[in-house]
């Protein structure tokens, strides 16, 4: 934990502040004052104030453009727009480095030319993954991005021409992903698998379809992908 950490998180307890991070977060696109503003019922100035204060903060990234059709000289200043931050907090009283641990173990297997290690991850990843959606859930499609959320994925349901298609805007094993992408993204793979199983959801398919700012995999209603079965 560092003070610079503790001082973002704690950036957080203002209620409106929170409110507005929420908002940003929960969207797939930029979002602008004026939609910010409104969708947590405040006025525009105080707004702004709070959403460049998360920037400074680090929790939240500014990007400007044009949201009008015009474009050139009287096309007015382009407007500012907020998205979460890809930063990560990390947070303990007293101080703990799980991903250090984790880094340790993943580039261990990482090292390992046989596929022993690996499978005995993906199974063991699997195996959690029912066991977790299996936990105080009722059992059908609603559950799963419950679940989901639970663990950190921020899943968004979508429409597509084959069905619903849940895709995850974020993945809880980033930095491990960035380092070790396939062991990582089969061990993702794997346990959103063993819950969408756990759930006995046998109509829904966990495929890899990676995509800047969203985990790798992707859960589709209808069997359309050519991925094969889980391993």
């Amino acid at each position: 934990m560092t003070t610079r950490d503790l001082a973002s998180v704690s950036t957080l307890e203002d209620p409106v502040r929170r409110r507005l991070y929420e908002i940003v977060s929960s969207r797939p696109e930029p979002v602008g004052r004026d939609e910010a503003a409104a969708a947590a019922g405040i006025g525009r100035p105080l707004a702004a104030y709070h959403l460049d204060k998360l920037v400074e903060s680090g929790l939240l990234t500014v990007t400007y453009q044009r949201l009008g059709a015009r474009s050139g000289p009287g096309a007015g200043r382009p407007a500012k727009l907020y998205a979460r931050s890809d930063r990560e907090f990390a947070v303990s009283v007293p101080p703990r480095d799980y991903e250090l641990a984790a880094q340790i173990l993943v580039q261990g297997l990482a090292e390992d030319r046989g596929e022993t290690g690996r499978a005995a991850v993906r199974d063991a990843a699997y195996r959690l993954g029912a066991e977790l959606a299996r936990r105080g859930q009722a059992g059908d499609a609603r559950d799963l991005p419950r679940v989901l959320s639970a663990h950190g994925f921020d899943p968004a349901r979508q429409s597509a021409a084959g069905g619903t298609v849940i895709r995850l805007r974020n993945c809880p094993f980033h930095h491990l992903a960035q380092q070790h992408r396939d062991l990582v993204c089969g061990m993702n793979r794997s346990l959103i698998g063993g819950m969408v199983d756990g759930l006995n959801l046998p109509g829904w398919q966990v495929v890899l379809d990676p995509r800047p700012g969203h985990c790798c995999v992707v859960v589709q209603e209808h069997q359309t992908a050519t991925e094969e079965p889980r391993p």
